[in-house]
């Protein structure tokens, strides 16, 4: 590792990455360090692999115009590199009459986002294109669609290293001093050797470990940074054939878009994830959600009780609201809003972290060129 480096990224999952690739193509010597020994071992590979038109969030938040701009460049970028990607289309579905206003309210949110492709499905027209969906009306959503999330992040590493950024796994993030205009970073290895490495800039985006790195760089204070809560959702895979060609989606819950049907690039059926909030980065799944996923897919996908459950893995989402608590959106700080010129930092990057990091590295990098 050199001793001097321009900016330092910490965490080398998709946003990290991305921002890495960012950066080095606009002409920044980089270096990216994460305390795992693989890319993209948390939140990045453990998740639905969905990339999001941005029809969910408020107008005007972070979240959806970072997941519209960042849905363009995604399939832009795939096309551009190889990485395999499908707008394969999912359907919103009201299972019942009830349901309806809210998925009319889905629909104008959209509007307002500008996600303007989406089409009304009467139930007739929702079952000829998914005879299997049980559902009053629908909303099917074109511009959304799957992707091969760590075919996505070897891409983004790829043309990072092209333009001169380097990747240092198996280091893990201490601290960060000032000195002079940049920072003195410490970090150790796996071995529990410590080494310290210059820089003038950082973008603290460690994922879960975000808190703790920003508590650990000077300026920055703690008391103002926000809540940390942690989200596990849990799939499950199923026996047999795909029964859809789309995505399944139910009418949202708090905090979450609800137990949904979602298909990998092989076309396998994956149930989840659900919402459960922990305490501890624990990734066992519980034989005991088979039951729970059956009745809540049940509803839409009758089906389902003739298919075998297999519980499959889990992820756990970075929150910053806690239950209760509908929305928040991403946090996304330069110098002007914590103080400390030269950081940015990054917190509850969650769904849609995926499909927005491209548009993540561009915000990042204009926060970086601050006053």
């Amino acid at each position: 590792m050199t001793d001097e480096i321009e900016t330092l990224v910490i965490g080398a999952g998709a946003v990290g990455l991305a921002i890495a690739r960012t950066l080095a193509r606009r002409g920044h010597e980089v270096m990216i360090v994460d305390a795992a020994t693989a890319i993209g071992t948390e939140t990045s590979s453990r998740n639905s692999e969905v990339i999001h038109a941005g029809i969910y969030y408020p107008a005007g938040t972070l979240k959806t115009k970072l997941c519209v701009e960042g849905r363009q460049l995604l399939y832009a970028f795939c096309r551009t590199f190889g990485v395999e990607a499908r707008a394969i289309g999912k359907l919103i579905v009201a299972t019942t009459d009830g349901e309806i206003p809210k998925l009319t309210a889905l629909r104008e949110a959209a509007l307002a986002n500008g996600v303007t492709d989406l089409m009304w499905l009467g139930q007739g027209d929702a079952l000829k294109i998914e005879p299997e969906v049980s559902c009053r009306a629908a909303l099917l959503s074109p511009s959304t669609g799957i992707i091969d999330s760590h075919g996505y992040m070897q891409a983004l590493l790829g043309d990072a290293e092209s333009h001169g950024a380097a990747l240092a796994l198996g280091t893990r993030f201490i601290s960060a001093a000032r000195a002079g205009a940049g920072f003195e970073a410490s970090f150790s290895d796996h071995s529990g050797d410590t080494f310290g490495l210059s820089c003038r800039r950082i973008v603290n985006s460690a994922g879960h470990g975000a808190h703790a790195a920003a508590m650990a760089i000077e300026g920055v204070d703690a008391t103002r940074l926000p809540p940390r809560f942690l989200a596990k959702g849990s799939y499950c895979s199923v026996s047999g054939r795909s029964a859809f060609k789309h995505l399944i989606y139910p009418i949202p819950v708090p905090g979450a878009l609800g137990t949904h049907v979602t298909l990998d690039l092989e076309g396998r059926i994956r149930l989840g994830p659900n919402i459960e909030w922990v305490d501890d980065l624990d990734y066992s799944v519980p034989q005991t959600i088979v039951p729970q996923f059956a009745e809540a897919c049940l509803q839409f996908w009758p089906g389902v009780a003739g298919r075998e459950l297999t519980p499959s893995y889990c992820g756990i989402r970075p929150k910053v609201h806690g239950p209760g608590s509908s929305f928040a959106d991403f946090v996304i700080e330069g110098p002007r809003q914590h103080g400390v010129s030269g950081l940015v930092n990054l917190f509850g990057i969650e769904s849609p972290g995926l499909t927005s990091s491209l548009a993540i590295g561009r915000l990042v990098s204009e926060l970086l060129d601050e006053r």
